[in-house]
């Protein structure tokens, strides 16, 4: 009987390489791969024809599915090509690090624990930090830096990529590994390898498997884990230690299932806490490996990697030559050469890449490294993976509303008033408030109704992936855009508030719609900027004004705007004295938003209220032109204001003891966006025009950008009528037609032909 233990680095292509080599060598009877037990019977699907890494091990707990943890998995790492060994060499393939029922169960306990400690801690951590303690030294997060400083290198990292991740031969590497590794531990021990529990756990469970692999009567045992434990499963305590140390563990129910990955993911920390920098290098380097044993071949993979970017820059129109590939590689290879490497790695190649092909330029590498060093590759899963809770009921709302998902891009138009397309309209909302824009709203149209919606609908191959990251929030869909919408929520201003209550009505999910308005009352009753009062009203009139047709409850909506009306309505006056030219801009717009907000609520109390704030801000001592003179103009327009009372407060505001400049923004907000006031109200026309024709020359030519700038929000037509106007003088362009001469005969021969014209019937 002998044990083989292959100490390797997670996702480490190299690692992956040498690894086939050695089982090719041994031919195992079993196999023991670092991993969650708990996914065991999910094992056989990898070697399914439909399935495509990467991919991952979702182990989660049913009934608490935010306790969840992924095992990813690439092509080049060597989990997946030792399991894939075993099982088409059809001999035991078993994962045998401690299952995530055990530490999902001690999690759990210990949360509690945490929580009483943490004020502790945090206060003897600033205690530290304030009397200039340093910080922990780099071995103790990353042991491997220790190898690399001896080696002359400066991290970990490129330490063990040059070493082992690039090498050509598997010959002893493993026994090097573990010897390696058992200096280390050694050497660190005190500071590193007992510091957490969970890994005295860990690595007891892991003796423990193995154990009972040998008791099997397995004769050739391959033991594939991490580089860092494999010192501790070559001289193994004895087996009562470990059995003491693992008695009375905590457990809980656990499930598993295999998800779609990215490379983009394998960049974080999960699961095997091994995220990695560069995983589209690393599928480059596992595929040049392939294609040389295949051709037994020693083509260079620095060649073929500027290849690649040269075509990637070519297909975004940027000059990437054949010769600048050459010279890119020479450069690459010159610069392994000086820093004493046996082949370019990832850091020679991309000085290279920046110096010779984007020509020192930093913005192409970018793209570089988003679509080759990272990459952009998508796994699937097959059909028969048992789906996670989230999936399971989004799958039950595609057929049954009979939304199927569609990789090709479509138009949905949906009928409000129907209750399926009712349904449908709540599922793309909730999985939009998810970050699932499985729709995009689209207007529409020319429809004037709010009955009608129009999606453009496309299902993206990453939306599994958010999908099960959603999972954190609950089971069901609708749930979890609950959950997540009031997590929002606990986090937002009062105008992100409003927004996340329109989308959250429009989703129809009451619970979250309660915690909004509560959320909402809160914050209005505590804000002190007028401003976010003010926008905050216009999407919740639109609710209260337009919610019917959705069968939404406004009641409660409804008291939040009265009470916003209010506020804003005592706040406004004091809140817009003494404002510059850019917070009155900014006033300015919310006032004509809010006004077009309380018209449109159709409520005479808020209406009159107020009118009546508009009226006191008209004459208001000391107040912006552009808003006294906007505030006018609503009132005119509502009829509050009558023709000769308006031409008195536009003389006194152009009079001569009035600032030029205070007059120019008063004409400004008075007339900005129309100017048909101006042409149907001589008095007015003729205020304008004695005001201006006594301007000193030095004060028009310093207000003409300000004139400018008011007249050219008028549309053309209202513009050439003024220049007419002007060029006409004082004298009355309306030209009145005697009654006895209109021809009342000649006038009847005319209406037939109108009124085919216009399609009616006399």
């Amino acid at each position: 009987m002998s044990v083989h233990i292959f100490g390797i680095r997670h996702h480490g292509p190299g690692s992956a390489r040498s690894l086939c080599q050695a089982l090719d060598a041994l031919q195992p009877d079993i196999v023991l791969v670092e991993g969650p037990p708990d996914a065991q019977a999910a094992l056989p699907l990898l070697v399914h024809s439909q399935m495509r890494p990467p991919v991952a091990l979702l182990v989660y707990a049913p009934d608490n599915p935010q306790q969840a943890v992924y095992y990813p998995f690439a092509v080049f790492s060597p989990e997946w090509q030792a399991i894939r060994y075993g099982l088409q060499q059809q001999i035991p393939v078993r994962f045998m690090d401690l299952p995530q029922a055990h530490r999902f169960a001690l999690s759990q306990a210990a949360e509690s624990e945490e929580s009483k400690q943490q004020e502790t801690e945090v206060q003897e951590t600033e205690a530290v930090d304030a009397a200039g303690a340093t910080h922990p030294p780099a071995y103790r997060t990353d042991p491997l830096s220790l190898l690399a400083q001896a080696a002359g290198y400066g991290d970990g990292e490129r330490w063990w990529e040059h070493l082992v991740e690039q090498r050509q031969d598997s010959t002893e590497l493993f026994a090097a590994i573990l010897a390696a590794m058992t200096v280390l531990r050694t050497e660190v021990k005190e500071e590193v390898a007992w510091a957490d529990p969970l890994e005295a756990y860990r690595e007891a469970y892991m003796r423990k498997t193995l154990r009972e692999a040998q008791k099997g009567g397995f004769e050739r045992i391959a033991v594939v884990c991490g580089a860092w434990h494999a010192p501790a499963l070559a001289q193994m305590p004895p087996a009562k230690e470990d059995n003491a140390l693992l008695k009375g563990l905590p457990k809980c129910k656990v499930e598993a299932t295999w998800v779609p990955w990215t490379y983009g993911h394998l960049l974080m920390s999960s699961g095997y806490g091994a995220g990695i920098e560069s995983p589209g290098w690393y599928h480059h380097l596992w595929k040049q490996g392939e294609k040389r044993q295949k051709d037994n071949s020693t083509a260079n993979s620095s060649i073929r990697w500027m290849t690649k970017v040269a075509r990637l820059l070519r297909s975004q129109d940027l000059d990437a030559s054949s010769a600048s590939v050459i010279e890119a590689v020479r450069l690459a290879e010159t610069l392994a050469a000086l820093r004493d490497l046996p082949l370019p790695g990832l850091s020679e190649l991309n000085e290279a890449t920046q110096t010779v092909l984007c020509f020192g330029d930093a913005l192409p590498m970018r793209l570089i490294h988003r679509q080759l060093i990272v990459g952009e590759r998508l796994g699937q899963v097959p059909d028969e993976t048992p789906m996670v809770p989230l999936q399971q009921d989004l799958q039950r709302q595609q057929k049954r509303l009979r939304l199927k998902p569609e990789a090709n891009e479509r138009l949905l138009d949906l009928d409000l008033r129907k209750p399926g397309d009712r349904e449908r309209s709540h599922l793309l909302h909730r999985l939009t408030l998810l970050n699932l824009p499985w729709g995009q709203p689209q207007s529409a149209g020319n429809t004037k109704g709010t009955f009608r919606e129009s999606w453009r609908m496309q299902w993206q191959p990453e939306f599994a992936v958010r999908l099960i990251e959603a999972g954190i929030w609950g089971n069901t869909i609708e749930i979890a855009a609950t959950a997540r919408t009031c997590d929002r929520a606990n986090k937002a201003d009062l105008p992100i508030l409003t927004q996340l209550i329109d989308q959250t009505l429009l989703a129809e999910l009451p619970q979250a719609i309660n915690h909004l308005m509560n959320r909402l009352q809160s914050e209005a009753a505590l804000a002190s900027d007028i401003t976010h009062l003010m926008s905050a009203l216009p999407p919740l009139v639109n609710v209260v004004r337009y919610g019917t047709v959705r069968q939404f409850e406004t009641e409660v909506i409804g008291h939040v705007v009265e009470g916003l009306i209010t506020r804003i309505c005592i706040g406004l006056p004091v809140a817009a004295a003494s404002l510059d030219d850019e917070a009155a801009a900014t006033l300015y717009s919310l006032i004509i938003s809010v006004h077009g907000a309380i018209g449109l609520l159709q409520n005479a109390e808020a209406l009159t209220m107020w009118q009546g704030v508009l009226a006191q801000m008209a004459d208001q001592q000391g107040l912006h032109g552009l808003l006294s003179g906007r505030c006018c103009r609503l009132l005119f327009e509502a009829g509050v204001f009558q023709a000769e009372d308006t031409a008195r407060r536009l003389g006194l505001a152009l009079s001569t003891a009035a600032e030029p400049a205070q007059a120019a923004t008063w004409i400004e907000g008075f007339l900005s966006g129309s100017g048909l006031l101006l042409l149907h109200n001589p008095a007015l026309w003729q205020v304008l025009d004695h005001w201006v024709a006594g301007l000193p020359a030095d004060t028009f030519i310093a207000l003409l950008p300000l004139l400018r700038r008011t007249f050219s929000t008028f549309p053309a037509p209202e513009r050439r009528q003024m220049g007419e106007r002007v060029r006409q003088g004082n004298e009355n362009p309306q030209v009145l037609v005697p009654a006895g001469e209109f021809d009342c005969d000649r006038a009847d021969a005319v209406l037939p032909l109108v009124a085919q014209l216009l399609g009616l019937s006399l």
